[in-house]
């Protein structure tokens, strides 16, 4: 099951991040916290599913939020974005120092704290640097390297990017330069070679089944000699493969 992207908003000024919080709901994320201090933000990092951070700078604390921006990169591979009245050289110079994935100046509209998201999520999924990668690199020669958070995975699905469980994962599918990610229900293309994707998987459930296709291990329901059945799929399979579901079985 796909899971809406769980932002946490960590701004001092209630009005401002209440603003936030509506303008982010409105348009598909899940607000899992909306906090004023460097402590309730590390709390709630703690103790919750946190899939990006929005972070003011400037907060009603000793710490700032360039501090946290330093605790979340230490700690945690989730990406987050400074959020600031503050444009001057020095700040912005201060707050690259702990590689932010984003950037972005009050006042702003919807459309871009939306388009400051989207970005920073992008270039984290594609394993993009922090400051937008290398000149002249385009996001899709870029390698998923870091999409990889807990026991999931990110992928897009029309304007937004979605946590798929491991565990729902069925069968992913080359398809020339696309890969087909399908779940029980839903399917959902992503831009990757098979090899490199398998990589990112937990390697006791998923296999290279064929030179098209992963398969997760779990979900299959029949085998013959050349083929599995999963959720009333045919999936060819080669003859390693064969031999190992078999021992396997046997084992």
């Amino acid at each position: 099951m796909e899971q809406p992207i769980k932002i946490l908003i960590v701004e001092d000024n209630v009005i401002i991040a209440d603003d936030m919080q509506s303008m982010l709901e409105e348009i598909g994320y899940e607000i899992v916290d909306n906090v004023i201090v460097y402590e309730q933000a590390e709390e709630v990092l703690k103790n919750k599913e946190v899939d990006l951070v929005l972070i003011d700078i400037i907060l009603a604390s000793d710490k700032t939020g360039i501090d946290l921006g330093k605790h979340i990169r230490e700690n945690y591979n989730i990406p987050f974005i400074f959020v600031t009245s503050n444009s001057d050289r020095a700040t912005v110079e201060n707050a690259k120092t702990v590689k932010p994935n984003g950037y972005l100046v009050k006042p702003f509209e919807q459309q871009d704290l939306y388009t400051s998201i989207e970005i920073a999520l992008s270039n984290f999924a594609y394993g993009g640097k922090s400051d937008g990668g290398e000149q002249g690199e385009s996001e899709d020669d870029k390698p998923m390297s870091n999409s990889v958070l807990k026991d999931s995975i990110f992928v897009k699905k029309q304007h937004l990017y979605y946590r798929i469980q491991f565990e729902d994962i069925q069968f992913i599918k080359a398809d020339n330069v696309y890969l087909e990610v399908n779940t029980k229900d839903k399917k959902f293309l992503v831009r990757s070679p098979l090899k490199d994707y398998l990589e990112k998987l937990p390697k006791n459930k998923f296999y290279r089944a064929h030179k098209s296709y992963i398969v997760n291990v779990d979900h299959i329901d029949a085998i013959n000699s050349k083929d599995i059945l999963i959720n009333n799929t045919l999936i060819p399979i080669s003859k390693d493969f064969k031999e190992f579901i078999i021992s396997a079985m046997n084992s």
